[in-house]
């Protein structure tokens, strides 16, 4: 664990069409080829049109030793060809039990707009700058309730600390160029640096 004093050491892993580096790039991280155990958090991108490659499967799995925290990010959530919950699907077949503490929610043309918190059923909306907090509609708390009951069932079960102690593995949605997942990601890191 880092004081706040000091940057967190960040790794990220992923096959080059989930943009690794530009992941890299947003939260001040490196892309090594090999498992970095000094890290003080390993993100790993995937891009759910093209799935998880076996480098990056081996790679998740040799930090299951270490313990350090992961956080999964699922890129390129504006293409069409696939989603959020496909890549979810994926990775908890090939990685470990993701915890999805956002869903996505989509615009009038099909592009994500805006994140719903499970825990608080607030919407952070991206359409605006800064972001919105708005409240949660009646029908999408009807649409993501039994994710959210999974959800909050997961957190209660791991407890307090998980993601800090390596344990649970947030999965967000991001789409850096239109800030989309970006502060939830800073968020977690936050967790690390206290």
């Amino acid at each position: 664990m880092n004081s706040s004093a000091s940057p967190l050491h960040i790794a990220v892993y992923g096959h080059e069409s989930a943009s690794p580096s530009a992941v890299a790039l947003a939260f001040g991280g490196h892309c090594p080829t090999v498992i970095d155990p000094a890290s003080d958090c390993a993100i790993f991108a995937v891009n759910p049109a093209m799935g998880i490659d076996q480098q990056t499967i081996e790679l998740w799995q040799a930090f299951d030793e270490f313990q350090i925290p992961r956080i999964v990010v699922v890129t390129h959530i504006e293409n069409l060809e696939a989603d959020f919950d496909d890549a979810i699907t994926l990775a908890n077949r090939v990685f470990d039990q993701m915890a999805t503490p956002y869903l996505v929610l989509h615009d009038e043309a099909g592009l994500p707009c805006a994140l719903i918190e499970l825990a608080t059923m607030r919407i952070i909306d991206y359409s605006t700058t800064p972001p919105g907090d708005l409240a949660c509609e009646p029908e999408h708390e009807t649409l993501v309730q039994e994710f959210r009951d999974e959800y909050l069932e997961l957190v209660s079960s791991m407890g307090e600390g998980a993601f800090a102690a390596g344990l649970l593995f947030p999965a967000i949605p991001l789409w850096i160029e239109k800030s989309i997942g970006v502060d939830v990601v800073v968020k977690y890191l936050n967790q690390l640096s206290r």
